[in-house]
């Protein structure tokens, strides 16, 4: 055991560096996927019967996108999103291809969590909106995002660490991080102390997020 907690202090400096790796691979996940996630959420809401931009033809076909895409596990989608990365990145390896990855995977995840949280709006707000002689995409941009505010931000913040456990399989194909630590001199040197570091800076990690996200939540929903 002794041996076991010296190899977790020769490997203390590293940490800072990993827990940066890993939180840029997160931002960069959540910035792309919550851009295009939220595109694609507005639109299934929108298209959905009885909305503003009801479309049953579009609304399907989004819907069964997103409905294939999302359920696959991560590490499966990993391996199967390689070729494609070569294609479009040029590279299948390393943290370039876990971005690719986890923005794919976050877009889809995200896009139904915008649904959700937009479904949430009362229709009768978007009627007075629309009676009130405000376009379409102006009342989406104007009234039903922000009263759907507060769930939105609930949402992302429940996207933000689903991320954060997809950034910890990211070694499977080179990516750096918490994640590859943790299992490249933890898991694989039989050592738990050094897993276990890395498990208590993503739990805290995760509990900031959580608490930031509901603080900010609770500010948007009492406005």
């Amino acid at each position: 055991m002794q041996d076991q907690i010296d190899r977790l202090i020769e490997l203390l400096p590293q940490l800072p560096g990993e827990l940066a790796t890993t939180l840029i691979l997160v931002a960069m996940a959540m910035l792309l996927g919550g851009i295009l996630g939220l595109i694609l959420g507005v639109a299934l809401y929108a298209t959905r019967a009885g909305n503003i931009l009801e479309n049953k033809f579009i609304f399907n076909i989004l819907n069964v996108i997103v409905n294939i895409f999302r359920p696959i596990p991560f590490i499966i989608l990993l391996a199967a999103l390689q070729p494609f990365a070569r294609a479009i990145i040029g590279i299948g390896i390393g943290n370039q291809m876990a971005i690719f990855a986890m923005t794919f995977a976050a877009t889809f995840g995200i896009s139904r969590l915008v649904e959700q949280a937009l479904v949430t709006v009362p229709p009768g707000v978007v009627e007075a909106a629309r009676a009130s002689g405000a376009g379409r995409f102006r009342t989406l941009l104007t009234v039903v995002i922000p009263e759907g505010l507060g769930p939105l931000i609930l949402g992302y913040t429940y996207a933000f660490v689903a991320v954060i456990d997809m950034s910890a399989v990211a070694g499977y194909v080179g990516g750096e991080g918490l994640g590859n630590f943790a299992i490249q001199y933890g898991y694989r040197q039989f050592n738990p102390w050094v897993t276990w570091a890395a498990v208590i800076i993503i739990i805290i990690v995760v509990q900031i997020v959580q608490f930031l996200g509901n603080w900010l939540a609770r500010k948007a929903m009492r406005r």
